[in-house]
């Protein structure tokens, strides 16, 4: 029998994780641009998608992982739709701090 405090641990874990989940959509499951660079990061795309949506509360509509200046030079890059405005979240591959924060323009990077 599992402890309660164990059992209370578990449960919010599972909560959070189908919170983020579910701001998330299924289409982007193994179609993330810049695959190949997931094995240089020390940060999960999961642990980068929940940093940034706790960034800007909204939906992911694009997310790539690339090679950019600042931080550790390899960021993950989240576009996120809150209302009618995208802002664009850089999260560090490597530490999980974030790097940007700013909202997209008329003619998207």
């Amino acid at each position: 029998m599992m402890h309660p405090t164990l059992r209370i641990a578990a449960c919010t874990t599972l909560a959070a994780a189908l919170a983020v989940a579910a701001h998330v959509p299924l289409a982007h499951a193994g179609t993330l641009d810049g695959a190949r660079y997931l094995k240089q990061a020390k940060v999960t795309l999961a642990q980068a998608r929940s940093i940034a949506l706790r960034t800007v509360h909204g939906k992911i509509v694009a997310e790539e992982l690339e090679k950019e200046g600042g931080g550790s030079g390899l960021r993950y890059s989240f576009d996120i739709r809150k209302g009618k405005v995208v802002h664009e979240v850089g999260v560090d591959a490597r530490t999980g701090k974030v790097l940007e924060n700013s909202i997209e323009g008329p003619n998207p990077d």
